[in-house]
């Protein structure tokens, strides 16, 4: 039996139904029903065809919706792709006469091979969530494996004004432009898949219209298993979203498929910031919150104690005595972010990292001298990459435990732009790769004296289908376990190492130091005008993890000499034009109200006195972060309370993170608050509110904070820091402080809300950990 999509009756508004034919969600119905959402389906396939938020009055399905709820995906071996509409029996009940909870069955597809195959699918409502919980269950594949289980699916969302897709992005990105992005002009239908975990550092994404009705999507997967959430369109303006999950080989001789975990689809009223504290509530609760290094007090003491990074590259006389020259000027403890210290060009022949590239004896004095002076440094080591045209590669017969594609081939990846060489990604579910790097590291820090190795690309997993390596082929959680497995083994040889990666993840909070959040300075290497940064990680998970890092600079990029001569650039590090002095200050004040270590890149003594107002900016940030570790480090995210901001319009660069002849600044204008501002809660109660000035005019401020939206104390007093000092302004009573001063021209301070008797639990339940 095959249903072709129309108009009809699921084309009417579900509210309008039930006045229309007098009827309720009752046992005959196809739906779910509780006080705040209802969610109905199609009688005859099972599409969902209502996602209804009762608070606010609107559907988030749209009218005409005609969309499958799920897609399995099968070896063309085993029939290729199935469908609901491929069903001949479909049936649905609600569980124990439960209005809440609903059970829809598919069977009889008519494939030989698999005559007893069947897709159950069950619906909960979960009220504290305002959420729908998704399960699927596939009997009968006999030992067919799904490439991949698209459940559940919302394949056509209501349009609103103002939309806003909202993706975890690593750090976080949001868009006001997806159907356009998603279903542009020409009517391809485009697609935008994020992989966790990895690249989606958390189980979640959001589509709302800014601070009206929402939806978003949530998986409860404790087990980090291969699974992406994705947003599409249909070509002509139409939007969707759904959650893909990949089995992995030891599906096969189970009696059925099952993921595992539930997958939410939830309704809210506000912005990304409100699907983060609800996502927090959950996350907190999960064994990598609970496991996370810093909470735990097992992050190094210096990695906590840096107030700034330098992140330069190459020789050793080029690397730290910046570092040393900007820790005078700034008075905290500076660390460094050290790449091109390796014996291999940059993207080119890892891991051949050994020997450092100006020796091994030297290499070892420059970095036991700067340790005397307090500079501590993190070196570059990729963990999944190996050059497929260095030497390495064919004597040691890494080809063997690369990732594979289901095929069984090599996908080569090719970073450098220049030299064009192909690199493969090692398998994290192998000993020999897990072996190879440990080595590596033990050598880096014992042999060298390197305190600490930044694993690039740490926070990103792949599928592998190699029946090889000692792990099911295709989806699971074995990414995850090897890179347990890889942590350990380096803290068990080298002990007191630091541990960075690059990106942001929930998974990875037990075993990283450190994370590396770039999106601060998004515009200065990606198109503009599609893609905001937002601190959506921060926002869940803030307080758990060292946050650090900037790709903000003074210069163009640098030149790797070991790279081709003939691409090489005149002048690798000269100075930008002042003019871009603004996106500088955006990046910059980024990272002092979204909570992050602050970074500096391609830094020269001479800056000092070529830029000094540029680096006089950044001293107050640094300095009043520094001074205000119990909110910038350690505490919790809050949402910044409302405040009325101008914006203005600044010149902005993007141009290659490293130089080349053809390397360009790319110029545009674009619009950006004058002034940014962030708020975090200290374990005491406490809050701060950090206002950095982008513009060279003052700011009148005003703005209120109370109890019930930030956890405001009873009464207590209200503190203005500037780099000088701090003071009190006033007094507060009845859990309502409202703050008016004049924030400075390219000026910044922090505003502290402390209670009398500052005491976290007194504070009320929404707001606690």
């Amino acid at each position: 039996m095959k249903h072709v999509c129309g108009k009809g009756w699921r084309g009417l508004r579900w509210a309008v139904l039930l006045v229309t034919l007098g009827l309720s969600a009752g046992a005959s119905a196809a739906s779910v029903d509780g006080p705040e959402v209802a969610l109905r389906f199609d009688e005859k396939q099972g599409h969902l065809v209502s996602l209804l938020d009762k608070r606010a009055g609107h559907d988030h399905v749209a009218g005409d919706a005609c969309g499958s709820l799920w897609v399995l995906e099968l070896p063309e071996s085993a029939g290729g792709t199935l469908l609901p509409e491929h069903a001949q029996q479909f049936e649905y009940r609600q569980e124990d006469h439960d209005p809440t909870r609903l059970h829809l069955l598919w069977s009889g597809f008519g494939r030989e091979a698999m005559a007893r195959l069947s897709v159950s699918v069950r619906v909960r409502l979960d009220p504290a969530a305002r959420a729908g919980r998704f399960s699927i269950s596939v009997r009968g594949l006999d030992g067919a494996v799904p490439l991949v289980v698209r459940f559940p699916r919302v394949p056509a969302i209501r349009p609103q004004e103002a939309e806003v897709l909202a993706v975890p992005n690593w750090m976080g990105e949001k868009t006001t432009q997806a159907r356009q992005i998603l279903s542009p002009a020409s009517g391809k239908a485009q697609r935008r898949e994020f992989s966790y975990p990895g690249l989606l550092s958390l189980q979640c994404m959001a589509f709302y219209r800014d601070n009206g009705p929402g939806l978003y999507l949530a998986a409860d997967d404790i087990q980090a298993r291969s699974k992406s959430f994705a947003a599409f369109g249909d070509g002509q303006g139409g939007l969707g979203l759904e959650v893909c999950h990949f089995p992995g080989a030891d599906t096969a001789a189970q009696a059925a498929y099952e993921p595992g975990y539930d997958v939410l689809v939830g309704l809210f009223q506000g912005d990304w910031m409100t699907v983060a504290a609800q996502y927090r509530q959950w996350a907190l609760q999960q064994p990598w919150a609970r496991e996370s290094r810093l909470k735990r007090g097992r992050t190094p003491d210096w990695v906590q104690d840096t107030g700034f990074w330098v992140w330069n590259r190459g020789y050793s006389d080029g690397v730290l005595p910046p570092a040393a020259a900007l820790q005078d000027y700034l008075g905290v403890p500076v660390s460094v972010f050290w790449h091109w210290w390796h014996g291999c060009a940059y993207d080119v022949n890892f891991p051949e990292y050994l020997p450092p590239r100006e020796g091994t004896e030297a290499f070892r004095e420059a970095v036991r001298d700067a340790r005397r002076k307090g500079l501590n440094a993190i070196v570059y080591m990729n963990q999944r990459l190996w050059g497929m045209t260095a030497a390495s590669w064919t004597s040691r017969e890494a080809q063997r435990y690369a990732v594979k594609r289901a095929d069984g081939t090599i996908r080569p990846e090719i970073y450098n732009t220049f030299t064009k060489s192909p690199m493969a990604s090692m398998c994290m579910g192998t000993a020999f790769w897990r072996d190879t790097y440990a080595g590596l590291a033990e050598a880096v820090h014992h042999d060298l004296g390197v305190p600490g190795i930044y694993m690039d690309q740490a926070c990103s997993s792949l599928v592998c289908y190699d029946p090889e390596h000692g792990h099911p082929p295709g989806g699971g959680a074995y990414w995850m376990a090897g890179f347990r497995v890889l942590e350990s083994d380096i803290r068990r040889r080298c002990p007191g190492i630091a541990l960075a990666g690059e990106g942001c993840g929930e998974a990875w909070l037990p075993h990283l130091d450190l994370m590396l959040s770039l999106q601060v300075s998004r515009e200065r290497y990606a198109a503009p005008g599609q893609w905001e940064p937002i601190p959506f990680f921060h926002a869940v998970y803030h307080g758990y993890t060292v946050l650090y890092g900037n790709y903000a600079s003074l210069t163009r990029p640098p030149y790797d000499p070991l790279w081709p001569k003939d691409s090489a650039p005149e002048q690798p590090l000269q100075l930008l034009d002042e003019k871009f002095r603004y996106q500088f200050r955006l990046e910059q004040a980024r990272s002092f109200v979204w909570g992050q270590q602050p970074c500096l890149a391609n830094f020269r003594p001479e800056h000092l006195t070529e830029r000094q107002t540029d680096l006089a900016y950044l001293r107050q940030l640094v300095q009043l972060r520094q001074a205000a570790l119990p909110y910038s480090l350690h505490g919790t995210f809050l949402r910044p309370p409302p405040m009325e901001i101008p914006d203005m319009e600044i010149d902005m660069s993007r141009l290659s993170i490293y130089a080349g002849q053809q390397g360009a600044v790319q110029e545009y204008r674009h619009r950006v608050p004058q002034y940014l501002a962030g708020a975090w809660r200290a374990q005491d109660g406490s809050i701060a509110v950090a206002v950095a000035n982008l513009a060279d005019t003052d700011h009148k401020l005003r703005f209120t904070l109370r109890r019930p939206e930030h956890g405001l104390p009873e009464r207590g007093r209200v503190y203005q820091r500037l780099p000088e000092g701090r003071t009190e302004m006033s007094r507060f009573e009845s859990g309502q402080a409202t703050v008016t001063d004049t924030l400075a021209a390219a000026g910044a301070v922090i505003y502290e809300i402390v209670g009398d008797n500052a005491d976290s639990t007194n504070l009320p339940r929404n707001l606690t950990e």
